[in-house]
């Protein structure tokens, strides 16, 4: 963050300044885990359900912090606010507005949002110093946080934000309105919670009313539901995708045999071939994205093409490729899953295996509401008919899946529905063999990131991993 006087941040979030000078400064990074703390730090004292911020304002306070911002008195300097997590974000809207030659890029979408901002902050890094958030950090507390890592050398801000519900957006951007700002797709993650795909399009659209003046609205040409948001707009309108009229587009697209997308990127201003290292061919969407992103933001179309072919993965758990010593090669798509991104990710693999065997770790694709059971069994459907040799289905919620590849008749591959992880990475131990290939996919609770890892294990079954593909 950069250097205030507590005074300051007690004027834009406020407060009041308790038990220090108020000319006294803040000027370390703003934390929640007070194990983060380092000297000059400013520690938000959160109140969560199992912990209460408050409690470690002392820890903090001793590992050299130089204020808390907090509810009540703790002990020592403070900021006193009515609500930390609000007073957070209009500290972080306030640090933003004196960073007048801060370029904000912000992502949204039911799917591939962090692949996509991980992608654009790549691109803008190439231009000038950039900040972005680690994972996804994509709600209220974690986009403040975010913010407040920029400082006068930041250039570019390249954010994620999430939405559960309408309005999410909406307060997202007020603490940092978007000079650019990207809505990839609308889809089928968090039906449950929106009711339907409009309602979705509706908390999506909020990124491009909420752009500053002389912005960039980012759409989805081949999604109707993101190109129809062009009239909820005051900003430049730029489309991406495959389709004829995107503004940003790909031709000659092809995948290698590892499953990296080849095309070449098409915009006004002229084309050049890119190689990505990412997976898949969804993979191709997000690139344009963030080109048509890198391109509002003033970089020219063959550095955009040359930064999307040395973009690497920059986020946990999304199509990490890692191949075993025994030649087992496990696809670790395991942060979170909707149905677009998992069939998405059966068909990555399908493509991965010609000529090997292709098995599914498949969990629960969560926040599907009433639709839960039959976008679980279409999945279960889609990875039969991919033509796996054999699927996993892990935990009671996931249990569609297994009926929806029964229904195939014409699959000959293997399903297995297990409990728990344990009997998820037992049950593939039994059947792996080398140069087999293995997707471990579900949502966030499911945790199968827990199967992946145990695979690679050095003690698990095959023995240690080697990057591939990298």
């Amino acid at each position: 963050m950069i250097p205030l006087p507590l005074s300051v941040i007690a004027e834009i979030t406020g407060g009041t300044v308790d038990g220090a000078p108020p000319d006294a400064v803040a000027g370390g990074p703003v934390v929640i885990d007070s194990r983060a703390v380092e000297p000059g730090a400013l520690f938000a004292a959160f109140k969560g359900e199992r912990a209460d911020g408050h409690d470690f304002a002392a820890a903090a306070l001793a590992a050299g912090a130089a204020a808390v911002l907090a509810q009540r008195p703790v002990g020592g300097p403070a900021v006193l606010v009515d609500d930390v997590k609000e007073a957070l974000g209009r500290l972080a809207r306030g640090v933003l507005e004196r960073l007048p030659d801060t370029t904000v890029a912000a992502v949204t979408g039911s799917a591939g949002k962090t692949s996509t901002k991980d992608l654009i902050a790549q691109l803008v890094g190439r231009a000038g110093p950039t900040v972005w958030p680690p994972g996804s950090f994509n709600n209220e507390i974690g986009l403040p946080l975010t913010v407040l890592r920029a400082d006068a050398a930041t250039r570019h801000l390249v954010l994620e934000m999430g939405a559960r519900g309408i309005g999410h957006i909406a307060y997202l951007t007020r603490i940092a309105p978007p000079d650019v700002g990207v809505v990839l797709n609308v889809g089928t993650a968090h039906l449950g919670e929106f009711g339907s795909r409009e309602a979705i399009a509706q908390a999506k659209g909020e990124m491009v009313e909420a752009l500053r003046p002389g912005g960039t609205a980012v759409l989805n040409a081949d999604d109707p539901l993101v190109s129809g948001m062009a009239s909820r707009t005051v900003g430049e309108v730029v489309t991406f995708g495959r389709s004829e009229g995107a503004a940003v587009r790909a031709v000659d697209e092809t995948l290698d045999e590892q499953g990296r997308a080849r095309f070449t990127l098409v915009a006004p201003e002229g084309s050049a071939p890119v190689a990505l290292r990412l997976y898949g061919s969804h993979a191709v969407a997000n690139a344009l994205a963030a080109a048509a992103a890198a391109r509002a933001a003033g970089l020219p179309v063959d550095e955009i093409a040359a930064g999307l072919s040395e973009a690497e993965p920059a986020s946990r758990w999304r199509m990490e490729v890692t191949e075993r010593a025994d030649g087992v090669t496990v696809v670790n798509d395991a942060y979170n899953a909707n149905p677009d991104s998992t069939r998405a990710a059966i068909d990555v693999l399908a493509h991965m295996a010609r000529g090997r065997r292709a098995y599914a770790v498949l969990g629960e694709m969560a926040e599907l509401g009433g639709s839960s059971a039959a976008e679980h069994a279409r999945i279960g459907r889609h990875a039969a008919r991919s033509g796996l040799d054999g699927l996993v289905v892990v935990g009671a919620n996931a249990a569609a899946m297994a009926e929806g590849a029964a229904e195939v008749a014409s699959w000959t591959g293997e399903c297995v529905q297990v409990d728990d992880v344990g009997a998820a990475v037992a049950a593939l131990s039994e059947r792996l063999a080398p140069r087999d290939v293995v997707l471990v996919k579900g949502s966030r609770v499911a945790g199968l990131e827990r199967v992946a890892e145990a695979l690679l294990a050095p003690d698990g079954p095959g023995g240690p991993g080697t990057e591939a593909g990298r």
